[in-house]
């Protein structure tokens, strides 16, 4: 039978550490003195209480390291509970979300997504802002670990090829990722600094800086603000780019980096290719902005470096509309959101590497067509991919666009018209943030669906943060059987 007490006692310690965070957004209200303090002190004992006593009874189940099988329910049920717990200080708070409501923002948080259901941002408590980049944030660097831990010890979506990156901290799960953390979390911390730094010299307030340093390194998205990023338009946008950018590469090169090796850093394939997309993108979409539309060749290069490189490394911020910029436009917004950032960082979605293996793959096949008794192999970072890594990826592939499907139809049963229920599908299962159209577009959100489009989005952005297969292998019998 499997032993679900290590599980529990991870789950209830990640609980805790939640519950302690609420007391930042805590200082901030009773310092504002509108008396909105109680409710994040009220959610943080709870919060503490419930996670210490789970940690508790299930410590004597404590292990050196985990089971695969446990491995798959860890990562699966810790981005389940969080957002439990997350949505507590939303529903006692000045917002009073109703409890779907408030687990949607709470997992769109956690899940670094960014759609939300709240209006009137700009008038809320101080406290609830923080609260929501602090869930953002810690979301950021909770899938950096995920992403460089467990899902290659968990062979998902070809992430296994990433098991060579072999920090030396090599043995059980759990120790492992310790160690890993530790170096993670410095960087990462650092990287938002420095992010908030910059805000504060381009002429953002103290706290507007923290909030949206907090939500650009974990490219999140949330803002304080109904326009978004769009209130601080000008030389801010140039200088979110640029973290956005940094939080969408791999971390792991960041960390070879301070250790004194940076040569990884300029030489990954992934970076290149990321960096030369977003080029691309940005001198197609701006070329578009000042020939067809009536904008200035500085303002369309802003514009167009800004949005192309929220969507992509899967941040949501907006600074404007561009749901006005054409059609083509909207489309290339669509597809890139589809793409992803690098391996190991922050962004979401398919990742740049899994297109670099599928590429690799088709040209292998047609050089097969076309020299049958020819040897070849697909190639990642100069050496050999393996059948399971393609298959692995192959799979992904299939999954992603088969769960994007089922969800938008699901939507769609749920009163939605086609466009809202697509890209409310695509922006929830790559975890992009905002989708497309008048309703849930980037000059709107999400909280007019309805109660059922909600939970299948909510469950849509675990699904697609987690890459898919780490959900759908705990629903299997098989598993179970094990």
């Amino acid at each position: 039978m499997l032993d679900l007490r290590p599980v529990g006692y991870v789950i209830g310690l990640l609980v805790v550490i939640l519950g302690a965070m609420m007391v930042f957004p805590l200082l901030v209200d009773l310092y504002d003195g509108r008396g909105e303090w109680p409710v994040f002190l009220e959610s943080a004992v709870f919060t503490v209480l419930v996670g210490g006593l789970l940690s508790l009874s299930c410590a004597n189940g404590v292990k050196e390291g985990l089971s695969i099988r446990q491995t798959f329910l860890l990562t699966t049920l810790v981005w389940v509970a969080l957002p439990l717990f997350g949505a507590v200080p939303l529903m006692l708070g000045a917002t009073e979300l109703r409890f779907v409501d408030a687990f949607f923002e709470a997992m769109s948080g956690l899940t670094t997504t960014g759609s939300t259901v709240i209006s009137g941002l700009d008038d809320l408590p101080r406290g609830l802002l923080l609260w929501r980049g602090i869930l953002q944030w810690l979301g950021g660097i909770g899938i950096i670990v995920v992403a460089m831990v467990f899902l290659p010890e968990l062979r998902v979506g070809g992430m296994q090829i990433f098991r060579s990156e072999a920090f030396d901290t090599m043995g059980k799960i759990l120790p492992r990722a310790q160690a890993i953390a530790k170096q993670i979390s410095l960087i990462y911390v650092t990287l938002t600094l420095m992010c908030m730094i910059v805000y504060l010299m381009l002429g953002l307030e103290g706290f507007d800086a923290l909030v949206h340093a907090l939500t650009t390194m974990s490219t999140g998205g949330f803002s304080n603000y109904d326009a978004s990023f769009g209130t601080f338009s000008g030389p801010a946008e140039y200088a979110a780019s640029v973290f956005m950018i940094i939080a969408a590469l791999p971390f792991v090169r960041y960390v070879q980096l301070i250790n004194g090796h940076a040569e990884p850093l300029f030489r990954d394939s992934q970076i290149r290719v990321f960096l030369i997309l977003i080029l691309l993108l940005v001198i197609v979409t701006s070329s578009v902005l000042v020939y067809v539309f009536p904008h200035h060749p500085e303002q369309a290069f802003r514009e167009a470096l800004f949005n192309i490189t929220s969507i992509i490394s899967g941040t949501g911020y907006a600074s404007v509309d561009y749901m006005g910029w054409g059609s083509f436009l909207i489309m290339v917004f669509f597809f890139i959101g589809l793409i992803g950032g690098c391996a190991g960082s922050t962004a979401c979605s398919v990742k740049i590497f899994r297109y670099q293996l599928l590429f690799s793959a088709i040209r292998v096949q047609i050089q097969r067509i076309r020299s049958p008794h020819g040897i070849f192999v697909p190639r990642f970072e100069g050496r050999a991919v393996s059948a399971d890594v393609l298959s692995s990826v192959i799979s992904f592939f299939m999954f992603f666009v088969v769960t994007i499907g089922i969800v938008a139809w699901m939507l769609a049963l749920t009163g939605l018209d086609f466009v809202t229920s697509v890209s409310g599908a695509a922006t929830a299962v790559a975890n992009i943030g905002p989708g497309l159209g008048d309703i849930i577009g980037p000059a709107g959100n999400f909280s007019s669906l309805n109660d059922p489009a909600k939970w299948i989005l909510s469950v849509a952005m675990l699904i697609g943060r987690l890459e898919l297969m780490a959900v759908y292998a705990i629903l299997t019998v098989r598993f179970w059987r094990a």
